[in-house]
């Protein structure tokens, strides 16, 4: 029967060969999530099945090679995006203990085996030992399919995992330097230089580029896009100029580049959709073309060895996270999950056995056996990641909730064309990702003769504005209303779809019209009692380095306190940017205390100021992608002060050239002065959204 399938003739046409290949990414998910089996597996398969140890129906040639390159690298990549950094930071302890135990169980029992066991020479023991000792995030997609990126498990399973695989990439370089006779001081000299300007262009070049690029290409999303790919296979470049594998500098790029890139940002979606539907699934069904099933019929010694192979490399990686959770109190679930990540073989794997086999040091039985354990082991590490992500899944949702965590509303009127990207994209960034509510643009039309030319304006408007958030896969509702005025439209809305918050744009302008009647703003802020953000987006969000957060003296009294609180959470976790309070010690204290056991953890630092009026001071302090944010409150509350109607004054005067957001916390509704707005002076030009 084998002799029949390879008698098949492979397919040649490059486009029977990509539509095939379309076919399998579409169909395989579709009927094995049926079977209730990993789509991952699905891929793996099908690759086995049209490879040629299967039906050989595609060759594994420079294109699926290729692709192939490009799935791993983005796989590796993502994980860098993805990665928790301020939770990495606090946990980078336990992902050094991991990574050790991690490479060293593994590396010292296959070392044993081979060397005594099966009588390989010490060279061929090591590199042998080294598939064991390596693993692929093979799983991660599922993982991030269900939002558990930021559990600790993950973020120490993914720092363990870098350490694990550049050190087996390390005894890789020296096993193949003996081998050619190349070691010496001067080849260990050479290999630390170069590595170290690998690392530094990387992570600390690559950002200083990014930063720029997105400032001056703003408006260019497929320029972007374009732009981080760009950077990821530099990386990849320059790693294997430093002497190391492609995927340590994909993962190295994702972590230059993790601040820069909001993960609910149109430009994030991009990335993970292309990666997931396209360039992933190629690597995966190429790894199933490397798969020869009958090197498990040459005979039972044959077998028996294979059998060893799987069962240690399993048994080595189950024990350190066995470890890991006696030492740090994890629980099952998230010792299964961290085994199931961790115990895939792919990229590494197959790179230092390929290696060892270019250079003499394995023959072709280990190199066949190689690729057995690649099958077994992306088997197990979808079947296992699968269901403890389920199970870690249905548990995180079961929590109690915190009160501030409830459902956002958020609603973003709009009358300026050149706001209307900025504005979507701060109201994207403070919506809770754990409910699915839309984003509610608005626009106001004032009824009188041209109220009907008004609402063609702004309808075009509002299409670019669900233009812009569709391709951050965001949900949005577009509203439209005709009102007497402005702020008697808004107000009107947030009554008829009970919106929780506003995001308002402001030109940080005060006419004399504005001091004589008001604004729209002020409107809202007498007759509402949900939290208004007023905001000035200067800079990109993304470029954000630092958010200066000016607290007034009793804020942590206010009702929507923790609804604000929440909020800057959001901002500096999406954004990657650090939190830098400034108030009065005790209220401090209590943001410090509240900010303690927040998931996901935010990086903050807390400053003394006697008053609020002392922020006049803080400009030299500020760069250009510094962000300012001041919580200020409406008069008759407990945190209010007459200082703080200075503080628009002083933004618009001093702080030209930085966002900034102020903050008018949630009140009790007892404070709400629900009287019907008269017939007032307010136009649309009184405000730009």
């Amino acid at each position: 029967m084998r002799l029949l399938l390879k008698l098949t003739p492979p397919f040649e046409d490059p486009v029977l060969i990509f539509t095939l290949v379309l076919l399998i990414i579409l169909i395989a998910p579709i009927i094995l999530n049926r079977l209730r089996v990993p789509g991952i597996i699905g891929m793996i398969i099908a690759g086995v099945l049209v490879g040629p140890n299967g039906f050989n129906l595609l060759h594994r040639d420079a294109s699926m090679i290729l692709f192939g390159t490009v799935g791993i690298l983005y796989i590796m990549f993502l994980a860098g995006l993805e990665m928790d950094m301020i939770g990495f930071k606090k946990t980078k302890v336990r992902s050094l203990v991991y990574g050790a135990l991690t490479f060293l169980i593994p590396i010292i029992t296959g070392t044993l085996v081979f060397f005594y066991g099966y009588a390989y020479p010490i060279n061929s023991a090591v590199l042998l030992s080294c598939m064991f000792a390596s693993h692929t995030l093979l799983a991660y997609p599922i993982v991030s399919r269900m939002g558990l990126t930021k559990n600790e498990a993950i973020t120490v399973t993914i720092g363990g995992t870098i350490i694990t695989d550049t050190a087996v990439l390390l005894v890789l370089a020296v096993v193949a330097g003996v081998a050619q006779g190349n070691i010496g001081v001067g080849y260990w000299i050479k290999l630390v230089v170069s590595l170290a300007i690998f690392v530094g262009i990387v992570l600390f070049v690559f950002p200083i580029i990014a930063r720029w690029f997105f400032k001056q290409i703003e408006s260019e999303k497929g320029a972007q896009f374009i732009f981080v790919l760009t950077l990821v296979f530099a990386a990849a470049f320059l790693a294997e100029l430093a002497g190391v594998e492609a995927i340590l500098g994909a993962f190295l790029a994702g972590l230059a580049l993790n601040q820069l890139i909001p993960h609910t940002s149109a430009l994030m979606n991009r990335l993970e959709f292309v990666g997931n539907n396209i360039f992933i699934p190629f690597f995966l069904i190429s790894v199933g073309m490397l798969v020869d099933v009958s090197v498990l019929l040459e005979g039972w010694e044959t077998l028996v060895m294979a059998i060893v192979i799987v069962v240690l490399a399993l048994a080595t990686k189950w024990l350190p996270t066995y470890i890991m959770q006696k030492l740090y109190g994890y629980s099952v679930v998230q010792r299964n999950l961290m085994f199931g990540l961790s115990t895939a073989r792919a990229a590494a794997t197959l790179a230092v056995i390929l290696v060892g086999y270019d250079l003499g040091i394995i023959g072709e039985t280990a190199l066949n056996l190689t690729v057995v354990l690649i099958l077994a082991t992306s088997l197990s590490s979808s079947f296992i990641t699968e269901k403890a992500a389920r199970a870690l899944a249905i548990f995180e949702s079961r929590k109690k909730p915190d009160l501030s965590e409830k459902p956002d509303r958020i609603m973003v009127p709009i009358a300026n064309p050149s706001t209307i990207e900025s504005l979507v994209d701060l109201a994207i960034v403070l919506k809770n990702p754990d409910y699915h509510e839309p984003i509610y643009p608005l626009a106001v039309v004032i009824d009188n003769e041209h109220a009907e030319e008004e609402i063609y304006k702004k309808n075009k408007m509002l299409q670019e504005a669900i233009k812009h958030a569709a391709a951050s896969d965001s949900d949005v509702q577009l509203v439209s209303k005709i009102d007497i005025n402005v702020a008697s439209g808004i107000l009107r809305a947030m009554k008829e779809l009970m919106i929780t918050e506003v995001v308002i744009g402001w030109n940080a302008k005060i006419t004399t019209r504005d001091r004589v009647f008001g604004t729209v703003v002020d409107s809202l802020l007498e007759n509402t009692e949900q939290m208004i953000l007023v905001s000035k987006i200067v800079q990109p969000l993304n470029t954000t380095r630092r958010i200066f957060v000016i607290v007034p003296l009793n804020a942590d009294l206010e009702r929507g306190y923790l609804r604000w609180l929440r909020s800057l959470r959001l901002l500096s976790t999406q954004l990657g940017a650090k939190l830098i309070f400034r108030g009065r010690r005790r209220t401090l204290n209590k943001i410090r205390m509240a900010l303690k056991g927040a998931r996901p953890a935010v990086e903050a630092e807390f400053v003394p100021m006697m008053a609020v009026t002392e922020m006049e001071e803080m400009r030299a302090q500020l760069t250009k992608d510094d962000m300012l944010v001041v919580i200020s409150a409406r008069r008759g509350t407990v945190s209010y002060k007459g200082e703080l109607d200075y503080i628009p004054r002083v933004l618009s005067r001093n702080y030209k050239e930085n966002s900034f957001i102020i903050i008018y916390p949630e009140q009790h509704p007892s404070l709400y002065q629900d009287n019907q707005l008269q017939s007032s002076f307010y136009t649309e030009e009184e405000i730009k959204y």
